[in-house]
């Protein structure tokens, strides 16, 4: 066999490289000479492929690498960007889950409450601004007579026996509420003895109205115990004018919404007259005679 010279010895060692297609682009130039037509001829410029520059080549897949794995890394944060959101709406519409409806209904009663008791108190004060009038109008005297007795114990004593008829009117200025009417007794009194005693009927008045109450004021054998010589009585009968008092006091109660709001309205009277034997069966004004508190 023989021996390799040097040159073959080199382009064995050497690597092996694809071969480089050549390609060649022609030019258009123009050529022109005095007198000839003008031919176009072409120059031939060898360009090497892009397959026969391997720098450039590696380059690119070096950026073409770098941008995929950028994409690749914004990707993943975008996604679990998305993924931290998703989780805070979750959380947010966990949250609202998580007041019960019970509150909600809670809150509802207790608003109804704090309104309804707003206006029933109002109400309240409103009513309390139309309180009725009570307005005294007579008293007529058609009995009085003192006669020998004794009392339940069966000591003998004078005992007087008076009957009378007081009227007076009643007015509801309510406008949106009626009223329901009692008293305490009337007690028609010669200094601190109770003489007679009538009772007001309980009634209704209804909203902005009044009416005449008649009340008998009676008193049937009652004992004075020596207090006849006070009276200036003679043979059983008056010689002079008595004075008495009349005192009582009106009740009156309206219910609003019910019986929720319950305002109540009190009238003291006090009225002063005298018992004249010549002025029996005759109405006497009390317009001027009385006082209201």
């Amino acid at each position: 066999m023989h021996g390799k010279t040097d040159s073959e010895v080199t382009s064995s060692l050497a690597p092996s490289s694809p071969n480089r297609a050549v390609y060649y682009v022609q030019s258009p130039s123009r050529d022109s000479h005095d007198g000839e037509k003008t031919t176009n001829s072409f120059h031939s410029t060898p360009i090497i492929s892009p397959m026969g520059s391997p720098g450039r080549h590696s380059r690119d897949s070096s950026s073409t690498r770098r941008h995929h794995h950028h994409h690749r890394k914004s990707d993943k944060e975008w996604k679990g960007f998305d993924a931290i959101e998703e989780e805070g709406l979750l959380n947010d519409d966990g949250g609202r889950r998580g007041v019960p409806r019970r509150c909600y209904f809670l809150a509802f009663v207790v608003g109804f409450f704090v309104l309804f008791t707003f206006f029933a108190l109002i109400l309240w004060g409103a009513s309390r601004n139309q309180t009725p009038v009570v307005t005294m109008k007579s008293i007529l005297f058609d009995t009085f007579v003192i006669q020998a007795g004794s009392d339940g114990s069966g000591v003998g004593t004078e005992m007087v026996n008076l009957n009378s008829t007081v009227k007076m009117v009643f007015h509801n200025k309510g406008t949106f509420f009626g009223v329901h009417v009692t008293s305490t007794p009337l007690d028609l009194a010669f200094s601190e003895l109770t003489l007679a005693t009538g009772t007001v009927k309980k009634f209704y008045q209804s909203r902005s109205s009044e009416k005449t109450v008649t009340v008998t004021v009676k008193g049937n054998n009652i004992p004075l115990y020596g207090g006849s010589a006070n009276l200036n009585t003679q043979n059983g009968k008056l010689v002079a004018p008595v004075p008495l008092n009349l005192n009582f006091t009106v009740r009156a109660r309206a219910y609003i919404l019910g019986q929720l709001v319950r305002p109540k309205f009190y009238k003291r009277v006090q009225c002063s007259v005298l018992l004249d034997s010549k002025k029996m069966n005759v109405a006497i004004p009390l317009k001027k005679s009385c006082t209201y508190n």
